[in-house]
């Protein structure tokens, strides 16, 4: 398994460029189930994530082409073959579960495993499950798997979800759009990523209203046609590398930054005293003046402060002025970071979903394990602000989400390298 060693570092300075979003691309790759024609995603980021999925689809009988380094991702469902998602693929990521609508739209039936991912926490299918079976389906679950159908064709439905899922929502959006009637999701997530599928299902012939707000309806047309879809900028990516010049001092340009996309996340950074500028090309984030402050964080769903840069943010505060309180609403295990930044000299007590943490002057480099995909580069991003060397062990979980990590910050002055077991 690779390793990433990290060294504290001074200042850094220079451009980072911000890759399309993972969690976009891996939404927007599952509707090329809903047509027989092309589909072609630029702008997609290169992550083992993105190649889960193409093998996903290719199962299924898709074919799927990376194109310019992996930045394009061209696909056609012409000729599906196979209704089964096969618990081998669907185990390595959550995302998976993303063509139980499409198939069960275009196919009227599919039979899904239940899906894998990060241990972050119990993510039930149960949201997805009612939504589609308010449009119609027929859902049973026998050994692991989710058998679907839809005999009769899917109905347009009122889908009011008693959580506002991201997960559910796409897949309910997606089945909507060949359902017969009209389907009105209530309670409907709003994060960007819903707006981008949104986005590219019309560009696919799909009438969609509503998204990016709590109530998006879906008039259930035919037949899609292909398309050619940008994948939105990763928020995630950007708020992660807006962090770095946090923990380092110094000012770095993220390229293709949008404020618009990490309101609540960088309104929490101006008041722990990081500069924000946008500029013709991102935005541009500064330290200039000490150490950061502490301030208080509640992960919300979209538009609050994101679950996905709990984990980095946590890093920052550990060596801020002062005392934070985290409280984690989204996910119950999002904390299983903390141990090992106590282990580089962090003071943090965790009770249930909420962790206090004291600022310490500095953060000590040691071993440390990473959990998940997030804990995996804020351990990278102590590490920077470490005294000594910081080895970050089991960064396959890096990879599934952060594209050449070691590259980016390194180009702008990082100390960071990878080992790769011998």
């Amino acid at each position: 398994m690779d390793s990433i060693i990290v060294r504290g570092n001074g200042p850094l300075s220079g451009q980072i460029p911000i890759a399309g979003a993972k969690n976009a691309c891996l939404t927007l790759m599952p509707a090329t189930l809903l047509s027989e024609e092309p589909l072609t995603l630029t702008n997609a980021p290169r992550l083992s994530d993105i190649k889960t999925m193409s093998l996903l689809l290719q199962s299924l009988g898709a074919e799927v082409t990376s194109l310019q380094d992996g930045k394009v991702v061209a696909m056609s469902s012409h000729d599906l073959n196979n209704h089964i998602a096969d618990y081998d693929i669907v185990r390595k990521m959550r995302a998976s579960n993303l063509v139980l609508g499409p198939m069960l739209a275009r196919l009227g039936q599919a039979v899904v495993s239940l899906p894998g991912g990060c241990a972050i926490g119990a993510r039930p299918m149960d949201l997805h499950i009612h939504g589609l079976e308010a449009l119609g389906a027929e859902i049973e679950l026998k050994e692991g798997y989710l058998h679907a159908k839809a005999p009769k064709g899917l109905k347009g439905a009122i889908v009011e979800l008693a959580f506002a899922s991201v997960g559910a929502t796409e897949n309910i959006m997606m089945a909507a759009t060949l359902a017969k009637g009209t389907t009105v999701i209530k309670n409907a997530a709003r994060e960007p990523e819903i707006v981008d599928l949104a986005t590219c299902l019309r560009s696919m012939g799909a009438e969609i209203d509503g998204d990016g707000t709590s109530e998006i309806t879906i008039q259930g047309v035919d037949r899609l046609h292909g398309a050619t879809h940008p994948v939105v900028t990763d928020r995630i990516e950007l708020g992660t590398y807006m962090l770095a010049p946090a923990f380092c001092g110094g000012e770095v340009e993220l390229l293709g930054g949008r404020l618009d996309l990490v309101g609540a996340f960088a309104e929490k950074l101006h008041a722990a005293g990081i500069d924000i500028e946008e500029t013709k090309a991102g935005l541009k984030v500064a330290r200039k003046n000490g150490r950061v402050k502490a301030v208080d964080i509640t992960t919300e769903p979209y538009p609050g402060f994101p679950t996905d840069l709990q984990a980095q943010m946590m890093a920052l505060l550990c060596t801020a002025e002062g005392t934070s309180v985290l409280e984690e609403k989204i996910f119950e295990n999002r904390f299983m970071h903390a141990p090992e930044l106590i282990r580089m000299g962090a003071s943090i007590e965790v009770h249930g979903g909420t962790a206090t943490v004291q600022g310490v002057d500095q953060l000590k480099g040691a071993p440390v394990m990473a959990t998940d995909l997030r804990a995996s580069v804020s351990l990278i991003l102590a590490g920077l602000a470490a005294e000594g060397e910081t080895i970050v062990n089991r960064v396959y979980h890096l990879d599934r989400g952060y594209e050449r990590v070691e590259d980016k910050l390194g180009n702008v002055g990082a100390h960071i390298e990878r080992v790769q077991e011998t």
